[in-house]
């Protein structure tokens, strides 16, 4: 058996123990720890229960070069996958693509996907994955499809006052009522917003330089390929109190 598509079904098996709330708060790159196999690396970042979904965990998997074809997989959650470095393959269905840095990747449950590293180079990307609080039983044949990517190069920078935006996609999918994906360059000195807060739980990923993140008052940093976890209705802002301006991934979803 191949073995990285071996060590993918050990890391499953876990995934049904998950009973943790997730606390809102940064969860930085450097201290998630690395566990390594043969051609690949993989971080949990946070994983756990939120008001909303039964389990919601995100990863960072690391794939290197000249590695076999892996094989198609199909997930009982859904998946969000954002490509970190490298080149992913993707095969979705019947469909194809190439996806560089930026891309993102949605996946229903029961669809089938496949992804790979067909370049001379690393592959890592971060992978969510969650089940709502509101779907105990799946009829996998019913919701299979709807599953899509979105290239980083075909979305365009909007420019404004504090920087820019990119927006990605917003509305709901089989697991969420609304999930709305953008993503926001903040030029120094810039705040996105005053402190707020909304119903729906948000993840925010650093993805050039750092800024900081208000949380219930209390201010942390957040470097490059940090991850902060926003439960429902937790106060918060981010500002960028660096000299250059800084990009995040923003979604919010429930």
């Amino acid at each position: 058996m191949n073995v990285v598509f071996l060590f993918a079904l050990l890391w499953l098996a876990t995934l049904p123990a998950l009973a943790q709330t997730i606390p809102s708060k940064v969860y930085a790159w450097h201290q998630s720890p690395v566990v390594k196999q043969a051609g690949m690396e993989h971080k949990t970042i946070l994983e756990g229960t939120t008001r909303d979904f039964a389990s919601l965990s995100v990863h960072a998997i690391t794939l290197q070069a000249h590695l076999p074809t892996q094989p198609e997989q199909q997930l009982d959650e859904e998946a969000l996958i954002i490509v970190k470095a490298g080149a992913l393959t993707l095969q979705l269905g019947n469909r194809h693509k190439t996806l560089g840095p930026g891309s993102v990747v949605v996946i229903m449950p029961g669809d089938s996907y496949r992804l790979d590293n067909k370049t001379t180079e690393p592959l890592t990307y971060y992978i969510m994955r969650l089940t709502s609080n509101e779907v105990p039983d799946l009829d996998l044949y019913r919701l299979m499809g709807g599953s899509f990517w979105v290239d980083w190069n075909d979305v365009p920078f909007i420019p404004h006052s504090e920087g820019g935006i990119r927006r990605m996609f917003d509305y709901g999918t089989v697991m969420t009522k609304r999930f709305e994906m953008h993503v926001t360059t903040l030029n120094p000195g810039m705040q996105s917003h005053p402190p707020h807060t909304h119903r729906a739980a948000e993840i925010l990923l650093m993805v050039d330089n750092s800024a900081q993140e208000s949380i219930n008052g209390v201010l942390k940093t957040a470097a490059t390929g940090d991850v902060i976890f926003l439960e429902s209705n937790v106060p918060h802002t981010i500002q960028n109190n660096g000299q250059h301006s800084c990009t995040y991934f923003a979604f919010q979803f429930e």
